[in-house]
């Protein structure tokens, strides 16, 4: 069920309440405290975009695999955006870009039981109409600008949650294979050599071969040598960014 409200901290937030079942969703037009990936905000016009949560039960996924959750999200995004004619890439961990810009941010949070998920929170920021950003944002861009149209985004949102439940399908049908490799597929930058920023303000130049099953990125580094990245411990140097060598 849609639950559509006006006011919220955060859907994140919201969606913790226990009477919110398993792919029930939270969409608010304003978050007071609305939040990103690292601690980031998360900035909308109200009445343009798609802030919403997704309440799921993945009770049958040992924590380990948690990462499958993030591909299978990120899966469900890149197919509804293609539903709508945009062709999307998956930047580790999980935001959804077109071409160069950030379209979609995703935030999830797990709650545990024992070695398994209990109940997930994936919050999605999604900008469907919006043609104007603070300038202080590096990067964003719409369904909007991409098209050059304006979007339903009830019928924006339930696309998206049509192929959430597919993929989630295939996930709990215990083909994790197809999801770990479509999701590598559709990676943003795979194979192409990219600078990357390390905690100590170092660029390394490598090529993305891959994720592990537990979501550390896999870098072939200029010099040939493949390393694994935990979140946190690797930033892409996008094409705006201006970085000191």
């Amino acid at each position: 069920m849609i639950y559509h409200i006006n006011n919220t901290t955060s859907t994140n937030d919201e969606a913790r309440g226990e009477h919110y079942k398993h792919m029930d969703v939270v969409w608010s037009e304003h978050q007071s405290e609305g939040r990103g990936q690292r601690g980031h905000s998360w900035h909308s016009t109200e009445g343009e975009n798609l802030t919403f949560s997704v309440v799921l039960h993945p009770t049958f996924l040992p924590i380990v695999e948690q990462f499958l959750l993030s591909e299978v999200v990120a899966l469900a995004l890149v197919d509804a955006m293609a539903e709508y004619g945009i062709e999307c890439r998956i930047k580790w961990t999980n935001d959804i870009y077109a071409r160069d810009s950030k379209l979609v941010g995703v935030l999830i949070e797990h709650s545990l039981a024992g070695d398994t998920l209990a109940r997930t929170i994936v919050g999605i920021g999604l900008n469907v109409n919006q043609t104007e950003f603070p300038s202080d944002l590096p990067n964003p861009t719409s369904m909007a600008l991409q098209r050059s149209a304006k979007f339903d985004r009830e019928g924006v949102l339930r696309c998206f949650m049509h192929k959430l439940e597919e993929w989630y399908d295939v996930l709990l049908s215990g083909n994790k294979q197809l999801v770990e490799t479509t999701y590598v597929s559709r990676m943003y930058h795979l194979l192409e050599e990219h600078p990357y920023m390390l905690p100590s303000g170092e660029v390394v130049r490598a090529r993305i071969r891959g994720v592990r099953p537990s979501g550390e990125l896999i870098l072939e580094h200029h010099d040939g040598i493949v390393r694994e990245y935990a979140f946190k411990e690797i930033e892409f140097v996008l094409p705006h960014k201006s970085v000191q060598k």
